[in-house]
């Protein structure tokens, strides 16, 4: 048997082995009145605590972009929860209304997930990891500085950090009911409330373990706005992929694995 053989096989084993180790299932997750669908990814019974990372989807994204960590963070014995953010996106399972899209709701959505795993007896709530991407990130970053204590460590791919300072300045009364990006409807109420959205000022509360990761070619999210966001951290990393955009193709993806599993092993 040669080399690559080998290799394939011991690959397929392992990830044989991370199938028998974990199931997943559905669960909701209530903040008020707000109901919160996810999937969570965890090992079967074992009697003891586990790590947990949550995975924070991005504009118009769903519970389905983080389905792709499970088998990364299984492998490092991490439970793993990804959710959609209600109103988050056009085609999610918690509600799709994106008229009533907001930034300040999904901090809030997310303090009320990480909450909720706190107590949960096989959570080890000294180790749970936010994982943010694009829009997501800047909730995140913003759940973090706010919860700095309870988040263990932060990892940010392609964040919006300065999605704040990209507002829309018309007055209200000029704005129109409905604005559609990427022809994703949106009411005047997410605009209006990026205006007070002063994230750099505040990200920096957060002081452990951060890592960021971006593509040198993004044009939505430029890398100097997000070298800017790095510089506000006291303890932060970076990994650029050269090349990519905003949103990794599959090979992308799989290079931006390696540096989150270093990072969550060795902080």
């Amino acid at each position: 048997m040669n080399w690559k053989k080998r290799h394939y096989l011991l690959l397929g084993l392992v990830f044989m082995a991370i199938g028998a180790w974990a199931q997943t299932e559905e669960l909701w997750v209530q903040n008020g009145e707000r109901n919160i669908y996810g999937v969570l990814n965890h090992q079967k019974e074992t009697g003891k605590k586990q790590p947990l990372a949550i995975i924070v989807h991005g504009f118009n994204g769903s519970h389905d972009w983080g389905r792709n960590y499970f088998d990364t963070f299984s492998s490092m014995g991490y439970m793993c929860y990804t959710f959609d953010f209600p109103c988050g996106s056009a085609n999610n399972r918690s509600d799709s209304n994106t008229m009533n899209m907001s930034i300040i709701d999904e901090k809030h959505d997310l303090e009320a997930i990480v909450n909720y795993f706190k107590k949960r007896p096989d959570v080890d709530a000294s180790k749970i990891v936010l994982v943010g991407e694009s829009q997501g990130g800047l909730v995140a970053a913003l759940t973090a500085a706010e919860m700095p204590e309870d988040i263990s460590q932060l990892v940010l791919v392609f964040p919006a950090i300065a999605l704040g300072d990209n507002h829309d300045t018309r007055p209200i009364e000029n704005m129109p009911d409905t604005t559609r990006i990427w022809d994703v409807p949106l009411g005047k109420r997410y605009f209006m409330e990026l205006r007070d959205i002063h994230s750099f000022d505040v990200i920096g509360r957060y002081e452990k373990p951060v890592l960021i990761i971006q593509g040198d070619n993004d044009n939505v999210v430029p890398l100097f706005s997000t070298q800017r966001a790095a510089r506000r951290y006291k303890d932060v990393r970076m990994h650029i992929i050269h090349g990519a955009g905003h949103g990794f193709n599959a090979k992308e993806f799989e290079e931006s694995l390696q540096p989150i599993k270093n990072f969550i092993k060795h902080d």
